[in-house]
Formats: structure tokens, sequence, C-alpha cells
């Protein structure tokens, strides 16, 4: 199979990945990161530990990781119409937070809109490009904050 994009020829901005580091315990990064997305205008209707059910599933040893899906609704519902309901398949926006040691957490989030429009899953379009715009605002908010 071949690849419709050349990964390699992506940036982090085509992505639009962000990235940062908090300094508290693991169970305090997850608490203070729902609270700042919130704030910002997500919600959070689905979260989950993949380390823990590694863990517990196959003795994977992985050290603490957690999901937060975080969902604006407004942009959502523009979103789903813009794409003609396939980035449905992408829903929630996640923001995963991982230990890289104890005291240290890493904050990583991806521009799910920005990944379907490169996919072909969203057109490329002016709408499709307001719903990246604010994503990317409301995100951006988030990551000051955080």
């Amino acid at each position: 199979m071949t690849l419709p994009i050349d990964p390699t020829q992506l940036d982090e901005d085509d992505i639009g990945t962000k990235q940062t580091t908090l300094e508290m315990s693991h169970e305090e990064a997850i608490e203070h990161v729902r609270a700042v997305f919130t704030d910002a205008g997500f919600g959070i209707p689905t979260e989950f530990s993949p380390s823990a059910l590694l863990n517990e599933k196959i003795d994977a040893d992985r050290d603490p990781y957690y999901v937060l899906g975080a969902c604006n609704p407004s942009v959502a519902n523009r979103a789903l119409d813009a794409s003609e309901n396939r980035l449905g398949g992408l829903f929630p926006c996640n923001v995963v937070i991982w230990e890289e040691e104890p005291g240290v957490q890493t904050v990583y989030h991806v521009s799910i809109m920005r990944i379907a429009r490169l996919v072909g899953m969203a057109p490329d379009d002016g709408a499709m490009a307001d719903i990246i715009a604010d994503t990317g605002e409301l995100a951006d908010e988030a990551f000051e904050r955080l």
C-alpha cells in the first residue's frame, strides 16, 4: 500500500502537535490537565489508562499513561457537518499524559481536525480551515495555561 501523503514531509504544524512537561505527580497532572481543558471549553466525555489496562491484561509493566478524550461540542458538531460525518471516526480529541519519571509528566496532543484534512476525511476548504483555526485556538489556550 502506498500512503497518500509522505509522513517524512510533515512537520509538527501539519498535524497540530502540542506538547509540554509538567513537574507534578501523574495523578496531579491528570487532574490539572482535565481542569484546564474543561476551563478552555472542552468536555471530557471519555478517559482511560492504557497503562493500567495493558499492565493488567498482558503484564506489560508500562509506566503511567493516561488519555483524556476532550471534545468541544460546538466545534465537533461543525466538524461532523463539514466532513459528512466521517470525522467522528477520530473523535474525541485526545490529550495524553505520560510519566517520563516520577514527578515529571509529558502532556501531548495532535489535531484530529488537521489529520482528518490531510488524509481526506475532511475537505480542504474554508469551513474546515475555520474549524481547524477554532480548535487550534482552544488547544493553544489550554496549553498556555498548563
